[in-house]
């Protein structure tokens, strides 16, 4: 095995994106997740003729390199809009996590990245939850905002999320843990020891990987 992937999906608040920086941190590989959109809709804003011609040059570790451009963070981010489906852009989005999968060792963050790669035998699907009062206490420290905000704003984030998935998958639920390899409660494990737990999981599936 050349490289491997591990696809992070997560409740908003659980800490999901924290625990996926820090294992690509640990593991020494990259972390993607708002960049492969903000790269998949930069593209797809061009005219038809010049987004096929930029879809069909693009490939292998040229996607890795404007990835890596883009700015990254692990503050939370709510969705304050209603889930609009755009096939243009998550079929680009699909053909940048594809690549990934096949070129580089990476973490990809949401993006319904478990199911697009879930026929690729080198990746390890990971879903982070935790329970209200956990993601509340998380979301109102991050966010510098009062209860009531962050209580409504893991409501519409999980609910874009849950229609996101939905319909890019066709009709698959989002939480459904037959979809991934580990399903892990960050609010019992806690963050650091969620890490190591995927860590070790890593290491049994591709041992190779502990190299």
């Amino acid at each position: 095995m050349e490289n491997y992937v591990i696809t992070v999906a997560r409740g908003f608040g659980s800490g999901g994106k924290e625990i996926a920086s820090k294992l690509a941190e640990e593991l020494g590989i990259p972390c993607y997740e708002n960049r492969i959109l903000t790269l998949a809709s930069q593209l797809s804003g061009l005219d038809e003729q010049l987004f096929t011609e930029v879809n069909e040059k693009m490939r292998g570790k040229k996607f890795s390199g404007l990835l890596k451009g883009l700015p990254r963070t692990i503050k939370p981010k709510p969705v304050d809009d209603e889930f609009v489906s755009d096939e243009r852009l998550f079929e680009f989005q699909k053909q940048i996590i594809e690549n990934l999968a096949k070129t580089e060792s990476c973490v990809v963050v949401g993006k319904c990245a478990d199911w697009v790669l879930r026929d690729y035998p080198n990746v390890v699907s990971v879903y982070i939850e935790a329970s209200r009062a956990f993601c509340l206490e998380r979301v109102m420290g991050k966010m510098g905002v009062n209860e009531e905000t962050a209580n409504a704003s893991i409501t519409k984030t999980d609910q874009y999320r849950a229609a996101y998935y939905e319909h890019y998958t066709g009709g698959n639920y989002w939480t459904n843990p037959v979809n991934y390899d580990l399903t892990l409660n960050s609010g019992r494990m806690g963050i650091d020891n969620s890490v190591e737990v995927i860590k070790d999981y890593l290491h049994i599936r591709f041992p190779e990987a502990a190299k």
